[in-house]
């Protein structure tokens, strides 16, 4: 596989707080609105954000949840998706007539975003859901779904893979791009 880094360092910093600025311009201090990271890798984007936003306005209370799709997904019942291993939603909110940003660190197909607007359903209906991603794969979107927030925009085709590393859990904040290298 060649390898290819798109985003690592300071750079990663600077736009996690580049996307929180824009959070602020939109949603102010936060009163009517709530962060929600996707289960598995989405919580990581969104604990960061939370943390940030927390630094750089000062504001003390981003109502924060993890939510888990496992089982709003439209592959979980396939042979070929391997075993289940549901993660744990952690919202102890209503998001009736909040303005819901839910995060994840790769959209491309757009379906882990469908499985996550069902699952989101059964806490209330929000006034709007809004989505902020690290990275937009633009090519192969199957659902018509388009984030709001863009850390970067890779263009790349269904052989590629983009892997999102965290400091938290991988030792370092990196984006990498992955390609077979041809036989």
């Amino acid at each position: 596989m060649k390898r290819s880094v798109l985003l690592e360092g300071q750079k990663f910093q600077i736009t996690i707080q580049r996307l929180c600025h824009q959070l602020v311009e939109n949603h102010a201090d936060f009163s009517d609105s709530v962060v929600i990271g996707i289960q598995p890798r989405g919580i990581y984007l969104g604990r960061r954000i939370v943390d940030e936003l927390k630094q750089i306005q000062g504001i003390t209370s981003v109502p924060y949840g993890e939510l888990d799709i496992t089982f709003f997904r439209d592959d979980f019942r396939r042979k070929d998706s391997g075993p289940l291993v549901p993660s744990s939603t952690s919202i102890d909110f209503i998001v009736e007539g909040k303005k819901v940003i839910l995060m994840d660190d790769v959209l491309w197909t757009g379906r882990t975003i469908r499985a996550a607007m069902d699952a989101l359903q059964a806490f209330g209906r929000p006034a709007k859901i809004e989505l902020l991603v690290l990275v937009d794969r633009r090519f192969s979107r199957q659902l018509p779904i388009e984030p709001d927030y863009i850390g970067i925009q890779v263009d790349s085709i269904d052989s590629q893979k983009v892997a999102v590393s965290w400091k938290e859990v991988d030792t370092h904040d990196r984006i990498i791009l992955l390609t077979e290298k041809a036989s």
